[in-house]
């Protein structure tokens, strides 16, 4: 089967919206039985990426017509990016891509696309406009929503004051650095808040997160608040403040929400809040389909947040069975 060309049209003067289209004349779904769609995950070890590809799967449940490749980079650049040159090889129809980070799966993605694949990109972007979509939270606005809640924790606009420790994602991540400058758009105003770690990464990991706060509390005889770019980060923080008896001391925020996860530490009372940061799996396939299927998708898709507290990450258990 000749691999379909696809355009680029209705660009806006601005250039920040565009639809693409397959072209004139193409009639995908009576070309072939099937689609195939790859997606090139970064990690299958994260909770927050578990829940990703279970979504993505259930959603390629309700298409028979899409045989859907799921690869895993296991957190490796270069795995993920021989990944993608494995399903370019195999000539899938489109490919969906969660890159470990942007500037090094840049250069794969232009591949994908040199070859006619249209990519979506899930989550984290690529230094590259070329994509077809892209899908994913807004990590500023989430950062923002996270250090306005902090500065009400420690006082209020204007009176906030304490010390804060902030736990990094991937510092090759764009959604770290957005998570990071949002939540510094408050919190930098209060004079009083002192930021006690410079750029502390834990790679989103638990117990690297851990590791970094065990470090701090010995470090620092006053922490009042702590930061965790994803609720793994925030929760292996409180986890080493319990082990020394300091975890009633502080305050912890984390963002991702997954229901058995964050929320239920929510619940728990062993966060002070979380915000959803929804997976982007099943809307990226739908999208895909849709294109293939030959309708006009945007250029991006920015999916929603919420804040969840102890008020109500009850209901949230119970809506997802979990109560």
């Amino acid at each position: 089967m000749r691999r379909r060309e696809f355009l680029t049209l209705a660009t806006s003067a601005a250039g920040l919206s565009m639809t693409a289209y397959l072209p004139i004349g193409a009639r995908p779904a009576q070309d072939a039985a099937k689609w195939k769609i790859g997606f090139s995950q970064v990690t299958t070890i994260e909770p927050w990426r578990v829940q990703f590809n279970k979504d993505i799967r259930a959603e390629a449940t309700k298409h028979p017509e899409v045989d859907l490749i799921i690869t895993d980079g296991e957190d490796k650049t270069e795995k993920q990016v021989a990944d993608v040159e494995n399903l370019i090889r195999q000539e899938v129809s489109a490919l969906l891509i969660s890159p470990k980070e942007s500037a090094g799966l840049t250069g794969v993605v232009d591949k994908a696309i040199d070859a006619k694949i249209p990519v979506i990109v899930l989550d984290r972007n690529v230094d590259t406009q070329r994509y077809t979509q892209f899908i994913g939270g807004d990590n500023v606005t989430i950062g923002r929503a996270a250090g306005e809640f902090a500065v009400k924790q420690l006082g209020g606009p204007g009176k906030a004051q304490g010390k804060l420790v902030e736990i990094w994602g991937g510092m090759g991540t764009q959604p770290a650095h957005d998570r990071h400058d949002g939540f510094h758009e408050f919190t930098d105003k209060e004079k009083a808040i002192a930021n006690l770690l410079d750029k502390q990464s834990a790679d989103w990991k638990q117990a690297k997160a851990y590791d970094v706060m065990a470090t701090a509390l010995r470090n620092h005889e006053k922490i009042d608040l702590v930061y965790g770019h994803n609720d793994p980060m925030a929760y292996g923080a409180y986890l080493a403040a319990k082990d020394v008896g300091r975890e009633k001391q502080i305050k912890f925020i984390g963002i991702d929400a997954l229901p058995d996860e964050g929320v239920r530490w929510v619940y728990n009372g062993e966060l002070a809040a979380t915000f959803l940061y929804p997976t982007p799996g099943a809307e990226g396939l739908r999208q895909a389909v849709k294109l293939l299927g030959g309708a006009k998708i945007e250029k991006q898709i920015i999916l929603p947040t919420k804040l969840v507290v102890k008020e109500n990450a009850g209901e949230i258990l119970k809506q997802n069975g979990l109560m």
